[in-house]
């Protein structure tokens, strides 16, 4: 029995891209065809999916004809709610076989593996999603091994299907590990890691293949199982250069933009006062998230940077406002660090090539940096060097540990080098947008967010 698995991952919502890919999907799929997804498909920096809980992912997926996708970590990005309401509103399997609630209790919608008949034959799918560590509790998912799950599912499944396949959003190093420990698999589909294979590999007799990134390529697989066992016939790891428009997914991504503006163009509340901004100088805006911060998180300071906001707000609020303005999906995070990394990152601040440097990194979708600006600490400067800083009007020191309100983004030492120097870090499932929409409409932070906190020292020379 012959068998045709088109595959894609780690799209990332460049759906551009997956407009070619579904012409080259429709253009190869037959009868015998399976489709599947590694996992990474929707990235919440699409409005279509902000502004319909990922329902537009949805819509594409079923459009082009899946089978079933495996939910990588981007699918849980936008928190268990919206995972919980895409899977349980889509007829495309969501599959993670160590995939849990917080509370250890199964995900709604999601399942463990299916199993899908072509062409007489029985296909066991199963998938496994990432371990993000101490990411995993501020997503509120709860991760169990992959290995013990995959071997699992295989017991539990057994005399029940002809072939195996893995959708594995683990990476490729670890399929490799995979390949030579569980030999019941017969096909492994890699990602995670974004690796292109140019065609099919074959380990410890499993057939392996990743397609890449951003829905740059398809991979293509031709099997022929007999007496139980299968066989590679073709493989290959197909470019969407050349390739047209469907232009049906441009429709359904139209429909859906129009959908999601609506909804999140809906006002929240008026502001008291407008919250400017500057990448640079000290402002209001910034000031507040640095606030918000510290309260959300109950830390010793606040600490921010002005980069994570890309303008100011004014008169109303919306979602659609808060995406614009902050459109990077970082998370709250406390950690915490020694006085003397803390002072260095501070005096950093004051270096505007420091503040205008790019500020590339995971997560971040601004361009600059950006200056620091702090809460529950005041800082005195000479515009080139810090003369003083106090955390709750104590001088900071050096040995001392300071709990810090953060994002993700400084927790990494991203901009700031020596903030990477910390421990006990912990995340919350929020976006740092949230922080300005959970304090924006208090009076109290409106008041708080324009009393400066870096305090220059003019020197007067005799």
């Amino acid at each position: 029995m012959r068998l045709k698995i088109l595959h894609t991952n780690d799209i990332h919502s460049n759906f551009e891209n997956f407009s070619k890919i579904s012409t080259l999907i429709n253009e190869w799929k037959d009868d015998n065809t399976l489709i599947l997804d590694g996992g990474d498909f929707a990235d919440f920096k699409s409005i279509e999916l902000q502004g319909t809980k990922g329902m537009a992912a949805i819509e594409l997926l079923e459009y082009v004809g899946y089978d079933a996708l495996t939910i990588g970590n981007n699918e849980t990005f936008n928190g268990i709610e919206t995972l919980e309401h895409m899977a349980s509103n889509s007829s495309i399997p969501f599959i993670s076989n160590n995939l849990l609630k917080r509370d250890k209790m199964q995900v709604n919608g999601v399942v463990p593996s299916t199993i899908v008949v072509k062409n007489g034959l029985r296909i066991l799918i199963t998938g496994s999603s990432p371990d993000l560590g101490v990411f995993n509790d501020g997503l509120g998912v709860h991760i169990l091994s992959y290995k013990e799950a995959i071997s699992n599912e295989i017991k539990r499944n057994h005399g029940k299907y002809d072939i195996c396949i893995l959708l594995s959003h683990i990476g490729t190093v670890a399929d490799e590990e995979l390949s030579m420990e569980i030999p019941e698999i017969d096909i492994i589909l890699s990602a995670h890691d974004h690796q292109l294979y140019s065609e099919a590999k074959i380990s410890n007799g499993i057939i392996m293949n990743s397609a890449g990134k951003f829905g740059e390529h398809v991979g293509g697989l031709e099997i022929d199982v007999k007496n139980g066992e299968v066989h590679l016939i073709h493989s290959a790891t197909m470019s969407i250069i050349g390739a047209e428009i469907d232009w049906k997914i441009t429709s359904i991504l139209k429909t859906n933009k129009e959908k999601a503006i609506e909804v999140l163009s809906r006002p929240l509340y008026k502001l008291n006062q407008p919250l400017w901004h500057d990448v640079i100088e000290e402002n209001p805006i910034t000031n507040l998230i640095a606030d918000g911060l510290r309260v959300m998180l109950n830390c010793d300071i606040g600490l921010i940077n002005s980069g994570i906001v890309s303008a100011g707000a004014f008169n109303d609020l919306s979602n659609k406002k808060l995406i614009e303005i902050c459109p990077s999906p970082l998370n709250p995070t406390s950690f915490e660090i020694k006085g003397e990394d803390l002072k260095l990152a501070i005096e950093q601040s004051l270096d505007a090539q420091v503040c205008l440097a790019d500020g590339r990194g995971p997560g971040f979708r601004g361009k600059y940096v950006g200056s620091l600006h702090v809460s529950g600490a005041e800082i005195v400067h000479d515009g080139k060097n810090v003369h003083t800083v106090l955390i709750g009007n104590k001088p900071l020191e050096d040995d001392v540990w300071y709990t810090v309100a953060s994002s993700d983004y400084l927790q990494r030492g991203s901009g700031y080098p020596s903030l990477a120097n910390n421990r006990n870090d912990k995340y919350r499932a929020e976006e740092i947008k949230d922080v300005i929409r959970l304090f924006a409409n208090r009076p109290e932070f409106i008041e708080k967010a324009y009393i400066n906190r870096w305090k220059e020292k003019i020197s007067i020379h005799v």
